[in-house]
């Protein structure tokens, strides 16, 4: 990926390795059929420290992305969490991007995954906002796309799987050969879906919605993160199916992902939204970045300190 400053190291199967000694066959099964999970995770700088911003939660969701994969992981949760804070602590960051990843290993080829070994990473780097920092202050502009987010009768969207991301990525080509900062996607009902990486959220007369599940998205952890500072301010929150009209006529549009943070949508399609003020998306903002740096004793219990081993 461009972009990246190599770091020290890199855990890989049950040990710290040197960063440019974390490789893997050309012949890998996952490399050649996409039979592969992974994460994307957060790390902070706060006023006690270095914090994995829900940490349990995203491992959670990697363990569960396995499961429906049928993808037999060699690590339990615990011994994965204290992987990625003994990666974190060699190597020094106070905040990153943290990606998680198992996939079936070089032995066997042919579709059936089956008799691969599963082989199981964690790397980390400094990453700024996916959209960049201009999109976070300014707003991103967005086209829809032309692609159709993958269907639950096809893929799983729920399971974090690299698979999906081929659709994501066809449609972020589109868009950037548009002259666009993002793709949005609908679902095969013509329904608002999700961004190619990005949950999304309207405001309209108030009210916060974002698509259901049902709609084929993947269930964000930093979407449940707005959900609940959406319910905890008092603003009325509704998970509901949006037509694309309803893009074009919304007061506010945001993204939402722990890549992207909290990114406004300030066009669609040519079409400018709302006044271009984001009052509400402004006050889910500060309130996230207060959240994640630890500015406020409130949810202790999202913040995975980094601390010395014991």
């Amino acid at each position: 990926m461009p972009g990246i400053t190599p770091l020290k190291k890199i855990w890989q199967d049950g040990r710290l390795v040197d960063w440019d000694a974390a490789r893997v066959h050309v012949l890998s099964h996952g490399l050649h059929y996409a039979y592969s999970i992974f994460e994307g995770i957060r790390l902070f700088d706060t006023p006690s420290g270095p914090a994995v911003f829900r940490l349990d939660e995203h491992l959670e969701r990697f363990v569960n992305s396995a499961r429906i994969y049928r993808m037999r992981l060699p690590y339990t949760t615990a011994q994965l969490r204290e992987a990625t804070l003994d990666l974190i602590r060699a190597n020094g960051l106070g905040e990153a991007y943290i990606r998680p990843i198992a996939f079936s290993g070089y032995g066997v080829m042919g579709l059936d995954p089956a008799n691969a070994p599963i082989e199981v990473a964690i790397a980390m780097w400094a990453w700024g906002p996916l959209l960049g920092q201009d999109g976070v202050d300014k707003g991103i502009r967005a086209t829809v796309s032309s692609w159709t987010r993958i269907d639950s009768r096809a893929l799983p969207p729920q399971a974090k799987c690299a698979a999906n991301y081929a659709n994501s990525a066809l449609a972020k080509m589109e868009a950037r050969a548009g002259g666009y900062d993002e793709a949005l996607l609908l679902n095969d009902k013509g329904m608002v879906a999700e961004a190619c990486g990005e949950n999304i959220f309207k405001v309209k007369n108030g009210i916060v919605s974002t698509p259901p599940a049902s709609s084929g998205i993947l269930r964000g952890i930093t979407r449940d993160t707005v959900m609940r500072i959406v319910n905890e301010a008092g603003i009325t929150f509704q998970r509901t199916d949006f037509t694309r009209e309803d893009l074009f006529t919304a007061d506010e549009l945001f993204l939402a992902g722990t890549a992207a943070g909290l990114t406004p949508v300030r066009e669609v399609d040519g079409r400018p939204i709302g006044t271009g003020a984001f009052p509400v998306t402004r006050r889910l903002q500060a309130r996230y970045d207060e959240l994640v740096h630890g500015r406020t004793p409130d949810h202790p219990e999202w913040r995975a300190l980094v601390r010395p081993p014991a």
